[in-house]
């Protein structure tokens, strides 16, 4: 797929997975702003399109893709994906990182009153990620397989409680923007997770893993608002 700087940053993820890691080194929100043309996303990062797109290219010659082209891939598989690594991911840093928050605070705290507001936002992205999954795993993922399977032939699909797709699709992209927002406050309270002078290896620990959190954050969301869900809103207006 050729690029220009009227491409949208989120189908430039979809279509080479290789390609976000270009789009995060220049900061570009490729996943809750996936829907932006290159040019509009580029307008506060301090780097061109046309920078971006000369480094697309470059990236493309080296040809060494990511990961699995989801784009392409069963929902099916998709869903698993997201679950098995995505959210099982989540689940296992939400406890452990919130332990790092309170051991960070008690230490250094007094003089750094900014963690108290960072353990804030984290603590309230966990709250809502839990019940997000939840909806996700419970309610609309299995819907997005019975799609799937009606399409194939495999199973007859009455319409379901939520009406359509987009109704549950519309929430979860607003629960996204939530999480996007207290990830950006997180990532300022800290001055770009930059360490004071006195940081102990517990804080050091603490802002390695919010920054990990945030990026797998990153591919999470531009996996579901990017690729999943508009290919299962194009399914069930060919399958209902």
């Amino acid at each position: 797929m050729s690029f220009t700087s009227t491409t949208k940053v989120g189908d430039i993820a979809a279509a080479n997975p290789a390609a976000k890691k270009v789009l995060e080194e220049a900061g570009v929100d490729y996943c809750c702003g996936g829907a932006k043309s290159l040019q509009d996303a580029c307008l506060h990062t301090g780097v061109s399109a046309e920078e971006i797109l000369k480094r697309l290219q470059e990236n493309s010659r080296q040809g060494r893709p990511e990961e699995a082209n989801w784009a392409t891939a069963r929902l099916a598989d998709l869903t698993k994906h997201i679950v098995e690594k995505h959210h099982k991911y989540v689940r296992g840093m939400i406890p452990r990182v919130s332990a790092l928050l309170a051991k960070v605070r008690a230490k250094h705290g007094e003089n750094h009153p900014e963690l108290a507001k960072i353990a804030a936002q984290f603590l309230g992205v966990g709250h809502e990620m839990y019940a997000h999954m939840q909806k996700e795993e419970q309610i609309l993922f299995p819907y997005i397989a019975r799609l799937e399977r009606a399409e194939e032939g495999k199973e007859e699909l009455e319409p379901p409680f939520f009406q359509t797709v987009r109704n549950p699709v519309h929430m979860m992209m607003q629960d996204h923007d939530t999480a996007g927002a207290a990830l950006e406050a997180m990532r300022k309270l800290s001055s770009g997770y930059h360490l004071p002078a006195e940081a102990c290896e517990s804080y050091r620990e603490l802002y390695r893993s919010l920054q990990e959190f945030e990026a797998d954050m990153h591919t999470h969301v531009h996996l579901e608002n990017n690729i999943l869900f508009p290919r299962a809103v194009e399914l069930e207006a060919k399958v209902l």
